[in-house]
């Protein structure tokens, strides 16, 4: 069976290292015999805000309808993003808020803390940029994008974090330097997509 793979370029701006790796992520992937879907967040229309919390529903605009379509369908889930502020960019987690949602993702069972975990069975990797230096990302910061997404997000919902890379400082970073990091995601798509086939048969 193909391996299908969905990478999500949480960086809206339209030119940015994060768009160049998931693009070089997906083309590598690609030619490794998996199926790929790459969704760009700056190129999705829909509101980030969640209005009323969980407590009305709200509809899903169709490129949301979409993603959580591309979701439900994917062995692998890839999160390139920039690290700001310590974190996720404001419209990637919106992103998550109103696509990861109850009866989708995950499912509350009477008399059970837990809920059931729509989405087990996936894997995930993490591709960050940031202009920290990643000793001060790791050990000072303490990860703190892991730290939210791997058991509160990802593991809740029952997708399993297996791989992380970190690259940066982006904004000392010679083109000599980019062009290496492409080469870390063309060479990442290629285990992926290598490590799935074998799975799947």
């Amino acid at each position: 069976m193909t391996p299908k793979l969905l990478i999500i370029n949480g960086n809206p701006k339209p030119d940015s290292l994060c768009h160049a790796l998931a693009r070089e992520y997906a083309r590598s992937a690609e030619e490794g015999g998996a199926e790929v879907t790459l969704h760009h967040v700056g190129e999705l229309a829909f509101e980030p805000d969640l209005h009323h919390g969980y407590d009305e529903a709200q509809p899903l605009e169709p490129d949301l309808q979409v993603l959580q379509q591309s979701l439900k369908q994917a062995h692998h889930l890839v999160i390139v993003a920039p690290l700001w502020w310590g974190h996720l960019p404001a419209r990637l987690k919106g992103l998550l808020d109103r696509t990861l949602l109850s009866g989708f993702a995950f499912r509350y069972q009477k008399g059970k803390a837990l809920p059931e975990r729509l989405l087990a069975g996936k894997t995930a990797r993490l591709l960050l940029t940031m202009d920290s230096p990643l000793w001060y990302y790791r050990w000072w910061l303490g990860s703190p994008v892991e730290r939210t997404l791997d058991k509160p997000v990802l593991g809740l919902c029952g997708i399993r974090l297996t791989h992380r890379q970190h690259l940066g400082p982006v904004h000392t970073a010679s083109e000599r330097e980019r062009q290496r990091w492409l080469g870390r995601a063309a060479a990442a798509a290629r285990s992926d997509a290598q490590r799935l086939a074998r799975r799947r048969t």
